[in-house]
């Protein structure tokens, strides 16, 4: 008995070509002048304030972000601090740039260095200087920079669970990336509430600077070198 024949089916492949790839849109938009950002001078002083209001949103916003990645309020002032630092470590030579050709020095000395954020600094982003500058009387690696009222604690609303939370963290962390970048080395900068019982200043924080003993050792080269 015959099998049946067999019959095969053929099956056309039917391949689409891909559309053609648009053009690249850089997502900077571009002013009418034709001038972007970097095209600006960067020896601006009163003519580049940020309105405290920009500021203050803009700030909020860096803290909603980094509080909801962390657990705790010793985190979430770790990652306020990490975020201050590398402005720290570009600002010291955008304002070295800023001063008068004849008095800019890059400070080689702590005191020097600690004038200049006690000074320098505090006024270019608070537009005033800060309130103290002292030395710690136990510990000679450590100096506190005060400051009454830190700006960035005016206009945040901290719930009674985190009360221990001082987003002044943020501007430790600048500083951290000052002194790094001038080349005197911390073992952290942090910020402490110090207004407790104080009805003029209840705002109050210390900015407490630990220096590794490396720049205390060249401190005590240059004293004995004269």
């Amino acid at each position: 008995m015959a099998s049946p024949p067999t019959t095969t089916t053929t099956q056309t492949l039917t391949i689409t070509p891909l559309p053609p790839r648009k053009p690249f849109v850089p997502s900077l938009r571009t002013p009418s002048n034709r001038k972007t950002i970097y095209d600006r001078n960067l020896n601006r002083t009163k003519t580049a304030e940020t309105s405290l209001a920009s500021f203050a949103y803009l700030f909020n916003t860096l803290i909603s972000y980094h509080h909801a990645l962390s657990p705790s309020v010793a985190e979430l002032e770790s990652r306020l601090n990490r975020a201050g630092y590398p402005i720290g470590l570009k600002l010291l030579d955008l304002l070295l740039y800023r001063q008068p050709p004849r008095s800019a020095s890059r400070p080689t000395r702590l005191l020097d260095l600690l004038q200049f954020i006690h000074t320098t600094l505090w006024r270019a982003l608070f537009n005033r200087s800060a309130d103290a500058l002292e030395q710690s009387t136990s510990k000679k690696e450590e100096y506190m920079i005060v400051d009454n009222e830190p700006v960035v604690n005016t206009y945040i609303s901290i719930p009674k669970e985190m009360s221990q939370l001082n987003c002044a963290a943020f501007v430790a962390g600048v500083v951290e990336g000052v002194c790094d970048a001038a080349g005197f080395e911390t073992e952290g900068v942090s910020a402490h509430w110090a207004g407790e019982g104080d009805e003029m200043w209840p705002g109050k924080t210390i900015f407490l600077l630990r220096f590794k003993e490396s720049v205390l050792a060249r401190e005590e080269a240059f004293k004995n070198a004269g």
